[in-house]
């Protein structure tokens, strides 16, 4: 059932959703109808349908979702991604969630910011075709780092280029990891000014099963230019061993294991 994870795309500048919200809840999906279930329905950073929160960059993997493929692109409206493309939409709660792609076996969304942790319902719709209403559990944080190849997390060094196994991180420097899930924000959405988690106390870095100091960990947010996508900017230690296993802790939540971090 599975396509290949598609990297969540630039956001789409949304000049204006639709002008009414037909209640699609209440319709039978049809036999050509979007198909899913609450298992196929996942944190895109980790694919685990046990871990997902508001604020979250979601996939769902099924069938019929869509007719043709759609990608949001451009500049984001209020900190926001699109609420439909190509007829498509999700509602989370009642609320149309924002899109980054959809296409017919897989769509990336953003779980809304301002929900609580909790069991709430979900459901596509096609073009006025509802599929089913599904419940999905939220947690108050759910951690996931992004992968750039299997097993290597997505960082970048401070000027932006990214880290690599040919441009690896150094101890000592300051680089950046990107993630999901990491747990509310204040704002809870970045709309001009990016929007820093709210407890920064509970967030914690781990290298080889070893914190991170906390006087190390700098800033961790969320960008207005790309909803639900954290940013976690810290000064690696001088003492960690090579290609360190890298997890993100929130509480008791915790990023899964078995993701490196390029060092040397």
């Amino acid at each position: 059932m599975k396509e290949p994870k598609t990297k969540v795309p630039r956001i789409l500048f949304a000049t204006a959703l639709l002008a009414c919200v037909i209640p699609l809840c209440a319709q039978e999906s049809s036999s050509t109808g979007p198909a899913y279930t609450a298992a196929t329905i996942v944190n895109s950073a980790t694919s685990n349908a046990e871990a997902l929160a508001p604020n979250t960059i979601a996939t769902i993997y099924g069938t019929n979702l869509s007719y043709e493929t759609g990608v949001a692109s451009g500049q984001p409206a209020a900190g926001g991604v699109p609420g439909s493309l190509t007829g498509v939409q999700v509602f989370v709660a009642g609320q149309p969630a924002g899109l980054y792609y959809v296409s017919p076996k897989q769509i990336n969304f953003l779980i809304p910011p301002d929900l609580r942790p909790g069991l709430v319902d979900l459901f596509v719709a096609r073009d006025g075709v509802a599929g089913p209403a599904t419940l999905i559990e939220l947690k108050e944080a759910s951690p996931g780092l992004f992968e750039s190849a299997q097993g290597i997390a997505v960082a970048t060094h401070a000027d932006g280029s990214v880290v690599t196994k040919a441009h690896p991180a150094r101890r000592g420097e300051t680089i950046s990891v990107y993630g999901t899930g990491f747990g509310p924000t204040t704002p809870y959405q970045a709309i001009s000014a990016p929007a820093p988690i709210t407890d920064l106390s509970s967030f914690h870095l781990l290298l080889n099963k070893t914190g991170v100091p906390a006087s190390s960990i700098l800033k961790v947010f969320v960008a207005p230019a790309t909803p639900g996508l954290y940013q976690a900017t810290f000064k690696l230690p001088k003492s960690v061993g090579a290609n360190p296993e890298i997890r993100v802790a929130i509480g008791a939540q915790l990023s899964p294991p078995n993701v490196n971090l390029p060092l040397e």
